[in-house]
Order: C-alpha cells, then structure tokens, then sequence
C-alpha cells in the first residue's frame, strides 16, 4: 500500500501533467479547471514554506513559458500562493469540508489577484471581471476539482484520520 505522503507527490505530478495536456495540449484553456493550483495547493500542506515557495515558483516560470506576454506574472503568483498555503499547515489543523473548499477557493482567488498585480496594464482584464468574478468562479472550480481529486485519490480519508 502507498504511503499518504507518496501518494500526495503521485497526484501532484498527475496533475501537473492533465494541466498542461488539457491547457496546451488539447487546447481546452479556460474551460479547464487550474489543476497547477490545485496541485500546489495540495503539495503546500505537506511541505514547509521554502519547498512550498520554490514549488510555487518552479510551477509559475512553466507556465510563464507558455505566455510570454506577461512573463513573470505567474511565477510571483504562484509563489505566493505556495507560501500561503505552507503556512495555513500551521494555522489550521484538520482537514474539513469547509476548510478545504475555502482553501482552494482563497488559494485560486489569490493567485488570479497576484497575477493581474503582476501583469502589465497592457494585459489587464477589469478588475470587477478578472478578478472578483472569473477569480471567485475559478476558485469554485478549483475547489470542486480539489475535493473530488481528494475522494478519488484516498487522500481525504488518510488527512481526516
């Protein structure tokens, strides 16, 4: 049998790999959940803040290396994010439903905000549109996408023991 923290590293790298085969690969763009958040969002709670940080970062330059436009932007979004979620290890314990929905919700919310920070003026959607409505709503689908990744992988019953 698997080991929960092998098996977190198993469906991070899984995740990783559907993201770019659904966003680059088939060409599904924003039809397709941010399974990169999500994938470092999960890899955060097992890490401490520096891997997290780096991991964040590592994930942001490839997918920075897809947009050229605004490169950089999701290298500092990502790294945040990976920060934040390192350190909500340490502020909350457990794992419930409402914890989780909000973590991935907050998480993706945050790294669409850092990243329309980061970006040129040039590149910005409206804040109201970018931010607060395609953000909220990806951050549902990033929470919807997470738990069900976390009830398939087994990795919500081996946190909640």
């Amino acid at each position: 049998m698997m080991r929960a923290r092998t098996r977190v590293w198993v469906v991070v790298a899984v995740l990783v790999l559907l993201h770019f085969l659904l966003h680059v690969g088939l060409g599904v763009r924003h039809a397709a959940p941010d399974l990169l958040t999500v994938a470092l969002l999960l890899a955060a709670r097992e890490v401490g803040v520096g891997t997290a940080a780096g991991l964040g970062l590592a994930m942001g330059l490839l997918e920075d290396a897809l947009s050229v436009a605004s490169f950089g932007a999701n290298a500092v979004a990502m790294t945040v994010v990976g920060l934040l979620g390192a350190v909500t290890r340490s502020l909350f314990v457990g794992d419930s439903l409402v914890f989780l929905v909000s973590y991935f919700v907050i998480g993706k919310w945050v790294r669409d905000l850092v990243a329309w920070l980061a970006m040129g003026e040039a590149l910005r959607q409206p804040f109201a549109d970018q931010v607060l409505v395609q953000g909220f709503l990806g951050g549902v689908y990033a929470a919807v996408t997470g738990i069900v990744v976390l009830t398939v992988s087994g990795l919500w019953r081996e946190t909640s023991r």
